[in-house]
């Protein structure tokens, strides 16, 4: 059964197993989210579970947003986000990090962190220009974009300074090292895509082996 959760990066730490060994995890702190709306084929044209995830102020809402929230008979939320969950939830239910245990394979999805506008050596990992024989003034340029007059233009897809970061990453495959339901908390194996602080999904692996 395909299951999911809002959640927010706290960091990295580590747990020891039984043998001794340690396992690097990522605390997430997933939940408690409220089912905010629930979309049917017969109204909306498809079947979706909308969940809302962290406290906001009322103020903080357009009328739109309140009623929307008054609906569901839940509190103002800062987050939304519609995941096709296999289970019907029912409006203004509550989902904690227990729909998940110990040993489940999930896709956690994030954004990385920004890092503003990069050159090639940092974006890109090119090498840095000669130091020597003519080469300069500046050595971390980019240096040639293109071939001939027979080209004539910029090849596309070329690595070119730009904007770094703050892309949607997914990782799939990864497993829940630990539930605790008591603080809302899901330790995951291995690290995942974000700043700490930020809201991350966690979602049943698709690809997962049987």
């Amino acid at each position: 059964m395909k299951q999911a959760i809002l959640g927010k990066k706290i960091g990295m730490s580590q747990i020891f197993l039984d043998n001794g060994t340690f396992v690097p995890v990522t605390v997430v702190e997933a939940g408690p989210c409220y089912v905010s709306q629930v979309k049917t084929v017969e109204k909306d044209g498809y079947n979706a579970t909308q969940l809302a995830f962290v406290d906001e102020k009322a103020s903080r809402v357009t009328k739109p947003q309140a009623g929307h929230f008054k609906k569901a008979n839940i509190s103002a939320k800062k987050y939304l986000k519609e995941f096709k969950l296999d289970e019907q939830l029912t409006l203004g239910a509550e989902v904690k990090c227990s729909v998940f245990k110990a040993g489940d394979k999930v896709d956690v999805s994030g954004f990385t962190r920004g890092r503003g506008f990069s050159g090639t050596i940092v974006r890109w990992n090119a090498r840095r220009l000669r130091m020597t024989h003519g080469t300069g003034p500046v050595h971390r340029e980019v240096g040639s974009i293109g071939a001939t007059s027979s080209m004539s233009r910029v090849i596309k897809g070329l690595h070119m300074p730009g904007h770094y970061g703050n892309e949607k990453v997914t990782i799939q495959n990864l497993e829940i090292a630990r539930v605790d339901a008591e603080r809302n908390l899901l330790l995951i194996k291995g690290a995942i895509p974000g700043a700490k602080g930020s809201i991350v999904t966690v979602c049943s692996a698709v690809k997962s082996s049987k």
